[in-house]
């Protein structure tokens, strides 16, 4: 299974904007962490971006979980790339 990295933006006033649809979000995301597919993920300090990391095994699935997310759907998550990794130690 390989590993994935997840680098995206937030929309202006995502703390606001996201309170509707938290919820939803985190409780899907406590099963896909449950799976197996979902490492972690979270805003930076700074609360402009998101960082994830999920384990899979194609981008393909990693990419369709992402624009399935309600935050994506809704607009909080503005943008997002998604990159192959490999992890060293």
């Amino acid at each position: 299974m390989d590993q994935f990295v997840l680098w995206g933006s937030y929309c202006e006033d995502a703390l606001i904007k996201r309170t509707p649809f938290r919820e939803e979000h985190l409780q899907r995301l406590s099963l896909l962490k449950e799976e197996g597919t979902l490492i972690t993920l979270g805003p930076t300090k700074c609360n402009r971006y998101v960082f994830g990391i999920f384990k899979s095994e194609d981008i393909e699935h990693i990419r369709s979980l992402i624009k399935d997310d309600v935050y994506w759907r809704e607009g909080i998550w503005t943008d997002f790339e998604i990159y192959s990794w490999t992890q060293a130690f």
